[in-house]
């Protein structure tokens, strides 16, 4: 008896202590989101995540706003293709290209197309050899991981063919030997839709060959204002050794290898099929969408699926990249132009008629 009542009061004093001092969940440890139990994705996409978020990072240190093109930088990378940037002096075309490469530990050369550029300017010539009187190939600027052309549209025809192989098949064919690109190789041009006196017009064939023309517009109120408060007491040019390196090229090798196992059903191919069939069948349109279109839209879907930490393709991932994969590709009847439509208009109005797959 008086040992069931010394084991009631020891009971209460544990109770009693207990209220006292109730245990406490740490600050630092936040329920798990229900975004991340939805998608739980069975591929190391935490790799990409990490990666996108330190290049955001870098990139923020010197680019003010423009988020939207950021992502589609990465997407670009992250889909092995070619991006034209297009946007009028001063919105920080060339600066984003730059610091976008410092965050890449590979090689970077950097090409002012003028007026006066040869092709031997780009992709290199053959130089004579005095002691065994022999000619030996030497490499042009081309000839490396990140190329940034700037102002592509300021050289002639002749010297932006020189760019068809080398931007599609990776690879340069001079005096019948060939000469392949090191992995990666991708191409950031700029150029300036505004100003045409001494341009020349890029040609379809090489337009298709960019996987993105990304449009930078101004930025906002805000963001400008924030761009003269960081720069209000430095008259100085932007220190870009700075620049931290994210990724080297195994780093990329291995988010492209996550990438192509990112999975997409028949129905979301179908959808895109459906959205460039619908270009070439547009009366507004001269000319639609290529293959090519098609397949941009696939791999680009891809790597923006998985950046928002999905393994699979959603159709809002399709309509977020088709307007950049489609605009550059399009040309509108003189009819629809006289009405004042643009080619953005015009695809969203395309994409918003297809069917949506459930």
């Amino acid at each position: 008896m008086m040992e069931d009542q010394n084991n009631l009061n020891q009971s209460n004093e544990d109770t009693n202590q207990s209220d006292e001092n109730p245990q406490e969940t740490p600050v630092n440890e936040q329920p798990q989101s229900n975004q991340d139990d939805i998608f739980k994705s069975t591929l190391n996409l935490g790799f990409i995540h990490d990666k996108v978020n330190a290049t955001r990072r870098e990139l923020g240190n010197f680019v003010i706003g423009q988020t939207e093109m950021v992502d589609l930088l990465l997407i670009a990378i992250f889909a092995n293709g070619h991006v034209l940037l297009e946007g009028v002096p001063g919105v920080a075309k060339t600066l984003t290209a730059k610091v976008l490469s410092k965050t890449l530990d590979v090689d970077f050369s950097r090409i002012q197309f003028t007026p006066d550029l040869m092709p031997s300017d780009v992709i290199g010539t053959s130089v004579y050899n005095m002691k065994d009187a022999s000619f030996s190939f030497q490499k042009g600027p081309v000839f490396s991981n990140i190329v940034l052309i700037d102002e592509i549209n300021r050289a002639p025809a002749k010297t932006q063919a020189a760019l068809f192989e080398v931007m599609e098949e990776r690879q340069i064919s001079y005096d019948s030997k060939v000469y392949k690109m090191d992995f990666p190789f991708l191409v950031l041009a700029t150029q300036n839709p505004v100003e045409q006196e001494g341009t020349y017009n890029l040609p379809e064939a090489q337009l298709d060959r960019f996987l993105f023309k990304i449009k930078i517009d101004y930025p906002d109120l805000n963001d400008e204002h924030e761009i003269l408060k960081r720069y209000k007491n430095n008259i100085k040019s932007p220190d870009l050794n700075t620049v931290m390196n994210v990724f080297t090229a195994t780093d990329l090798k291995q988010i492209q290898d996550l990438i192509e196992q990112v999975k997409i059903e028949d129905q979301i191919l179908k959808y895109i099929a459906s959205i460039t069939n619908a270009t070439r069948n547009h009366a507004k349109l001269y000319l639609g969408g290529s293959p090519r279109a098609s397949l941009s839209m696939l791999k680009t879907a891809k790597a923006f699926a998985a950046i928002r930490g999905r393994d699979f393709v959603i159709p809002d991932d399709v309509q977020f990249v088709a307007p950049h994969v489609l605009n550059h590709r399009l040309i509108m009847t003189p009819e629809a132009e006289m009405e004042g439509m643009s080619v953005e208009e015009l695809i969203k109005e395309i994409v918003h008629e297809i069917e949506v797959p459930r």
